[in-house]
């Protein structure tokens, strides 16, 4: 069958058209394909179909469509291609699956019409051609469906706008008082069920208004006057003087439906209130809802109307069909709304004007702009606005940057509107960019390029800013550059369009290949600079690139480092101090391993090797080498001699990071000395040395016995060292150490007691030690009371001796004092006590005796724990320096005598 183009424009481009511009899905159709058809008829009959696009592509109402179709040839193209050389396997299963696309077509569109129709099974014509148009069916299809389905299309009824008696709401109030739901129901009663107010007011069986009103009237003029009776008559004179009494009763209805749906019932709940409540007839209630629901559930109308075309921002077309109402239609919200879309538009028009008128684009865009706010489909603005293109950008300019090209220029002088700038190169457009710079990354290499900046405000463009041309030709990439002992080498990528590269040294060129160099005529220590350039290919010759430049310093292979030692830097723990000969060339580096180094002593590798074998060990410069920080944990240090790219491999140690304690304090307490310190962090066990013995003490037994102890004779110095220590590999590795030094102490003991008879008693202070000593002076001190004297001043002074050579024997008279009272010695100058019955602390030497009871007796007591430190064992001596040398003075022991 020949190709008929005015019936494929009728059946299917027409219809396509009015489906919203979507093609028919089912390819039968679409190409005018048939099963008895050839391949070659089925070729020479998409081939006209195609030619029919083409020509309907000229039509504007048939443009968006063409190119759809087209477009969506390509997916079959294939298909095609296989039945014109005689393969119509592969369409005959396109055009079944076709047919199963159109299929769901259709069921989808009756799909949503069964949601739009809803219980009300109601729709009106242009809400059913736009779900024809949006789910790509005709509008006969679309008909068809409905009627498939039981939805009846029809126009929503017409409703008053407004009430036909003036003194409506005063009705409303009145029926409120009597609790009348509706005027139907004032007038009929019970009567007024399935009333009919659509098409002629009508209830079953109750008779016309006229004589229900006069039988109301009846009723109420025999009832008792009262506020009941007033209020019917207002109703009885509202349903007298209106013209119309059932277009009263049906406003009454509508008003009250309209008031329920501003609350967005289902409609279910709707149709059970129209026929419950309000007492309507089923299809009555049904064609209301369906009339108030097109309204949108307000007012009804031109009110509505209106208030839909300022929200959807049509603020010139509601001005348009507020001028083609009726005078009368614009009363009440209307009338409000048609003098808010009147000023708006005028001012808007004023705007327009004034942005006509202006002589600067940013002052005009600023207008236009006000002026759209205020009435957005304003005839002309949009147009107008979009030749108001913004100031152009200024002095661009391109520069080349490795293999890109960066580019800037001074910002469009326009403050009105977002400006954005469009980078073009050669022509085509690169980019756009809010901020007045962008970058090429991917320019012609060693072809000249031109870039112009043009800036623009939404649609509107201004005039392009050109850049000079720039030719963009690549250095050699991933250049690097090696200097070993007496020769120096290179490599690099060539870039792709360079012809070749050349290298030069100080000038001159060096022999070199396309991707590297080795130059052997250098001397050790002597600095070298070196350039590599690409060659280009240019219609005048060659072009070379400024090229980039390298300085290498040649140096010979460095010597190993024989030996080094480690020493704590007291200063810093954690920190060593590195000794090791002075280098005659190189640089010595400390890295650390885990293991024994791999490589034997004096072997020479590359730096970059030997970074990626090591680790780094943190260093600083000191005046007579350097310091490391090797960190914790145990490793292998190893001395490397840098020199240029080059380092040699020397001495390695062990290295266990065992920190030292921190500060160590001794005291003596008659034979024991109680040493204490700071317990280092991640340090099992600490080594403790005196005087040729030593011992291993755990943090463990340190904690509990609150320090060490060491037994040496007060007589005898003593040097504590105390070094961090732990097993590695079975053996015994000791840190650094810290020490401190105490020197030898003379014991010197003192008694008091009593001599002569009661009328005439002395105290008598023996004084002796195990060796001769001289004391600078020794006091004997009364405090009266309980409290004991604290010091030489704190109490009586009974006497004192100077320059005293120990052993002595002194007498002194006995006090006349009061009991009870305390009696003790003090020795002069600064000295260190470690005092009786388990005194601790430093406080000047002392000896005391107290005094108790009615009779004379002589006692020792123990002093409180009124002194900061960690409690050692009990003690009984009492330090200070004398002349002598360091001497002890101890208490007497507490005892009791009974004088006679």
């Amino acid at each position: 069958m020949a190709f008929d183009e005015q019936r494929y424009t009728r059946e299917v481009l027409e219809p396509a058209r009015e489906a919203g511009g979507l093609p028919p899905e089912d390819l039968r159709v679409r190409y005018q394909l048939s099963e008895a058809m050839t391949a070659a008829q089925v070729a020479d009959t998409v081939r006209q179909v195609r030619q029919c696009w083409r020509r309907a592509r000229g039509m504007l109402k048939y443009k968006r469509l063409a190119d759809r179709l087209e477009a969506d040839h390509a997916r079959f193209s294939p298909i095609f291609s296989a039945a014109a050389e005689g393969d119509l396997t592969p369409l005959r299963e396109a055009l079944g699956d076709s047919e199963r696309r159109a299929a769901r077509r259709l069921a989808g569109a009756g799909g949503r019409l069964e949601d739009a129709a809803g219980r009300l099974r109601m729709l009106s014509p242009a809400l059913l051609s736009t779900i024809a148009r949006s789910s790509g069916v005709s509008q006969e299809e679309a008909v068809r469906l409905a009627a498939e389905r039981s939805i009846e299309v029809r126009e929503p009824d017409a409703l008053p706008d407004a009430a036909p008696y003036p003194g409506f709401a005063k009705v409303r109030e009145a029926l409120e008082v009597l609790g009348a739901p509706h005027l139907g129901r004032f007038l009929f009663g019970d009567r007024c069920a399935e009333m009919r107010v659509l098409g002629g007011f009508a209830v079953e069986g109750g008779g016309s208004v006229p004589d229900a009103i006069a039988e109301v009237g009846r009723h109420w003029a025999a009832r008792t006057r009262g506020p009941w009776t007033i209020s019917a008559d207002t109703v009885l004179a509202a349903l007298r003087n209106s013209p119309d009494p059932a277009a009263l009763i049906r406003y009454d209805i509508v008003a009250r439906l309209r008031e329920r749906v501003r609350e967005h019932p289902y409609d279910d709940t709707l149709l059970r209130h129209a026929t419950t409540e309000l007492d309507l007839d089923a299809g009555d209630a049904r064609r209301l809802i369906f009339a108030v629901r097109g309204e949108g559930g307000l007012g009804g109308g031109a009110a509505t109307r209106l208030r839909e075309l300022v929200d959807a921002g049509e603020i010139h077309a509601a001005a348009d069909f507020a001028e083609a109402l009726e005078p009368g239609a614009l009363a009440g919200e209307a009338a409000e709304l048609a003098t808010e879309v009147r000023a708006r538009l005028a001012q808007a028009v004023r705007l327009r004007d004034r942005a006509r008128a202006a002589l600067d684009s940013d002052d005009a865009w600023l207008a236009l702009r006000d002026a759209l706010q205020r009435v957005p489909d304003l005839p002309g603005a949009t147009e107008l606005l979009a030749r108001l293109a913004p100031h152009p950008a200024r002095a661009v300019r391109a520069a080349v940057q490795g293999e890109g090209v960066s580019l800037v220029w001074q910002p469009s002088p326009s403050r009105a509107g977002r400006i954005v700038y469009d980078v073009y190169r050669d022509g085509i457009l690169l980019a756009t960019a809010d901020r007045p710079s962008a970058r090429d990354d991917g320019p012609p290499v060693n072809t000249p390029v031109t870039y112009w900046v043009v800036a623009r405000r939404d649609e509107a463009v201004a005039m392009p800013a050109l850049a000079a041309s720039v030719v963009v030709r690549p250095e050699p990439a991933d250049l690097r550059l090696t200097a070993g002992d007496g020769v120096v080498s290179g490599r690099w990528t060539r870039p792709a369009e360079a012809t070749r590269v050349i290298v030069t040294r100080d000038g001159r060129p060096v022999p070199a290949g396309d991707t590297g160099f080795r130059d052997r005529d250098v001397a050790n220590g002597t600095s070298y600079s070196y350039t590599v350039c690409a060659v280009y290919a240019d219609p005048d010759g060659e072009v070379v690139t400024p090229g980039v430049r390298r300085t290498m310093t040649p140096l010979g292979r460095p010597r190993p480092v024989a030996d080094f030692t480690l020493r704590p830097d007291p200063s810093a723990p954690g920190t060593f101090l590195v000794h090791y000969e002075e280098l005659a060339t190189g640089a010595l580096e400390i890295v650390g391993l885990d293991a024994t180094p791999p490589w034997p002593m004096g072997t020479t590798l590359s730096l970059a090797e030997l970074r990626a074998a090591t680790r780094a060990i943190p260093t600083a410069p000191t005046r007579d080498g350097q310091s490391i920080r090797p960190g914790g944990g145990q490793g292998v240090l190893l001395a490397v001699t840098v020199s240029g790219e080059l380092a040699t491999v020397g001495a390695h140690i062990e290295h266990v990071n065992l920190a030292p304690p921190a500060r160590l304090t001794a005291q003596r307490r008659g034979v024991t000395v109680y040493v204490g310190f700071v317990w280092p962090p991640d340090v099992p066990e600490v080594e403790v040395r005196w005087n040729g013995r030593s011992m291993i003490v755990n943090s463990a037994a340190y904690r509990a016995q609150g320090g060490v102890r060491l037994d040496v004779p007060e007589g005898e110095p003593v040097t504590v060292e105390v070094a961090p220590t732990s097993m590695v590999r079975g053996e015994r590795v000791r840190g650094a150490a810290v020490s401190l030094r105490l020197p030898g102490r003379v014991p010197v003991r003192y008694d008091l007691s009593q001599q002569g008879p009661a009328w005439r008693r002395s105290l008598v202070v023996e004084v002796t030690a195990d060796r001769p000593v001289r004391l600078r002076r020794l006091a004997l001190v009364l405090k009266p009371g309980h409290v004991q004297p604290k010091s030489a001043d704190d109490g009586i002074l009974l006497d004192d001796w100077n320059d005293l050579e120990i052993p002595a024997r002194l007498v002194v008279a006995a006090p006349r004092q009061a009991k009870p009272y305390w009696l003790r010695c003090f020795a002069e100058g600064a000295v260190e006590v470690a005092r009786a019955r388990g005194s601790y602390g430093d406080t000047p030497a002392t000896g005391f005796h107290p005094v108790h009871g009615p009779g004379p007796s002589f006692g020792a007591g123990g002093f409180g724990d009124d002194e900061p430190g960690p409690a050692f064992a009990d003690g009984d001596a009492s330090v200070f320096a004398g002349p002598g040398g360091e001497v002890t003075l101890i208490d007497p022991p507490v005892r009791r005598m009974k004088v006679g």
